[in-house]
């Protein structure tokens, strides 16, 4: 008789999902077909979840990998997730659908490089929407490439996110800067670190665990030719607990956030938004707004305004034209 197994998800490529059960082993798996069928509107299976999958034999010669059916999801403690296009027919002839970057994560780190790119923070600004919006117990601001940077530009930079008690580690790969700090905060906790393309992501990766970086590029391999996606994959680390690393991101779309809900994502705005005079403020250039008040003294930062309006500005135009 064949028991039922409880795993979790560490990768997915194709339909195909990489299952590491309880006892440390590997199993290929597929969905069940009622498990299918949800899956057409929105990841119903991704790195992250626990699942209870039932061994099935192996078709082929020569095959080496274990097999299995995910019979069953379990709940999800926490969902960090990003809006995409939908194309073919994963998307269920839906404008947007949901794309879940992790399911249960305990933290989010989110790399800035501080020179050589540019810091995007319009981008810090959406990856830290989608922390809070998904109430991860831990969220931390990687500054990386110090090493390249003034050090009081640096400050001036992360003054705003200093002030609203956002958590900030200052990295510098190359000279080893913040690693064993980096290391320490990723033991025994599900992590994802992301960020734009060209911070430094894979050198972090490597510093943290020597060939790590090389590791999320490549694993999952299966002898039939399956292999992850390149979007995420869930790495068991040395020092204890999983870290999901992703390429690097071009675009962030929010998922499912309204344009009067967005104040409340952004820490700043959301501590003056009870001072308003009107309830429905869209702190943009209504009378009495305690938001533009704090912009114009200098209490919130005014690259923090300009990216909240036309973040804004974006949901509204989508909202309109999808709802």
């Amino acid at each position: 008789m064949v028991f039922p197994i409880e795993g979790l998800v560490i990768s997915e490529q194709s339909g195909f999902y990489r299952v590491e059960a309880v006892d440390g082993s590997h199993y290929v798996c597929r969905l069940r077909g009622r498990l299918k069928e949800e899956a057409q509107s929105s990841d119903i299976v991704t790195i992250g979840d626990k699942v209870t999958i039932s061994p099935v034999p192996a078709e082929g010669a020569g095959i080496s990998d274990k097999h299995g059916v995910i019979e069953s999801v379990a709940d999800r403690r926490t969902i960090l997730s990003r809006a995409v296009r939908t194309t073919g027919k994963r998307g269920a002839g839906q404008a947007e659908r949901e794309h879940v970057l992790i399911a249960n994560a305990d933290q989010a780190l989110f790399v800035v490089a501080a020179a050589h790119p540019t810091p995007n923070l319009k981008m810090l600004d959406r990856l830290l929407i989608t922390a809070e919006k998904a109430h991860l117990e831990h969220i931390l601001i990687i500054i990386n490439k110090i090493d390249l940077e003034d050090p009081s530009l640096i400050e001036a930079m992360t003054a705003p996110y200093r002030r609203m008690n956002y958590d900030m580690l200052f990295t510098s790969a190359a000279r080893g800067d913040g690693i064993a700090e980096l290391r320490e905060r990723l033991r025994d906790r599900i992590s994802i670190l992301t960020g734009a393309s060209g911070v430094g992501k894979t050198s972090l990766l490597n510093q943290i665990q020597p060939g790590l970086g090389r590791a999320v590029k490549s694993v999952g391999s299966t002898s039939e030719g399956v292999h992850t996606t390149r979007d995420s994959v869930l790495i068991k680390l040395e020092s204890g607990g999983y870290l999901a690393d992703t390429p690097g991101i071009r675009q962030m779309q929010l998922w499912d956030v309204e344009p009067d809900e967005l104040d409340g994502y952004f820490r700043d705005i959301a501590a003056c938004i009870g001072q308003c005079r009107f309830h429905n403020c869209t702190h943009t250039n209504e009378p009495g707004c305690a938001v533009i008040a704090a912009v114009q003294t200098g209490q919130i930062s005014k690259t923090r305004h300009d990216n909240f309006l036309q973040l804004r500005e974006e949901l509204r135009d989508t909202y309109i034209i999808y709802r």
